[in-house]
């Protein structure tokens, strides 16, 4: 299905300020990340993560006022699925889940109180995972560099490299964002870190798709200059962009809406990625690669294509 018949839309002709857009909410977001901090889950910053349910609703105030008098350290509170569900953490870990049920149970005698998860793990192992979450995706980067430095010129593997970084940075620091203003519950941990191991193949993958017809167009319009080829094969490209999108986001807002609290951070996490990596693919791939070639290269790319590096042929 084709969504447009033969586009002639000048994407590049506002490369630069969708760029500048880039940069300027690539710095806010890294601002207000390193200034409130980032909130680990029970994954990556260890203690005991319970999850309780009682037979009718209560303000979360008097849940945490009660929990916070069992003598547990550390705690934090938050609702979970239904009104009478909540999440509670505490960095103890030792009897966490019978303190917390006794409590409960002795200032809500008439309520019933259920336990319906615990997850314990230790700060030793939180830290690690931390370190280990770190390098997994800095090897996934690395690896797509290699594997586009094959596929293409290296300047064309490090374009789609630049825009990968692009996404995998503002992916995390909006998801950041929004939990740190009580938006939406993101908190990092290891559903958050597969959701962007997904984007970053997700990103990689429609780059590629436009720099590869890129690379077939280069044969076919020989002394095309490379703005004009590359905005031809973004257009060529564009159903096959809105198809695969479209029916992507329409899975993963069914996971967001239907998915439950437990699926919703990952498929969040999945829609803010693939929209970002549909737009750095159009806009930050080929806007690198045309300002590497005119600045570095010092490449007059009105001309012609002929002076131009391409990808290589298969």
């Amino acid at each position: 299905m084709r969504f447009f018949k033969n586009p002639n839309i000048n994407f590049l002709k506002y490369r630069k300020l969708f760029v500048s857009l880039s940069i300027t909410l690539i710095i806010a977001c890294i601002i207000i990340t390193l200034l409130e901090g980032i909130e680990y889950g029970i994954d990556f910053a260890g203690g005991t993560e319970v999850a309780v349910s009682v037979s009718n609703p209560l303000p979360t105030d008097k849940i945490r006022s009660v929990v916070t008098k069992s003598g547990l350290t550390g705690v934090e509170i938050k609702s979970f699925g239904e009104e009478n569900q909540f999440l509670i953490r505490t960095m103890e870990s030792t009897n966490a889940p019978e303190l917390i049920s006794n409590s409960l149970t002795k200032a809500f005698p008439n309520e019933k109180v259920t336990i319906m998860k615990v997850d314990k793990i230790g700060p030793k192992i939180g830290s690690e995972l931390r370190a280990q979450a770190f390098w997994a995706v800095l090897l996934a980067v690395i690896v797509m560099l290699i594997y586009l430095a094959f596929r293409f010129e290296f300047i064309f593997g490090l374009g789609a490299i630049v825009a990968l970084v692009h996404d995998v940075i503002l992916t995390f620091t909006i998801a950041v964002t929004l939990n740190n203003l009580g938006i939406f519950n993101l908190e990092v941990n290891l559903s958050i870190l597969a959701a962007m191991l997904t984007v970053v193949g997700y990103s990689v993958n429609d780059t590629v798709i436009i720099f590869d017809r890129i690379r077939e167009n280069k044969e076919r319009h020989k002394g095309m200059n490379f703005i004009k080829l590359a905005n031809l094969s973004i257009n060529e490209t564009l159903s096959r962009t809105v198809n695969t999108v479209a029916t992507t986001l329409l899975a993963l807002l069914s996971l967001f809406i239907f998915g439950g609290p437990v699926l919703q951070g990952f498929a969040f996490i999945m829609i803010i990625g693939i929209i970002l990596g549909t737009y750095s693919s159009v806009y930050i791939a080929s806007a690198f690669v045309i300002w590497y070639l005119e600045r570095i290269k010092k490449i007059d790319l009105e001309s012609g294509f002929r002076e131009v590096i391409g990808a290589k042929s298969e």
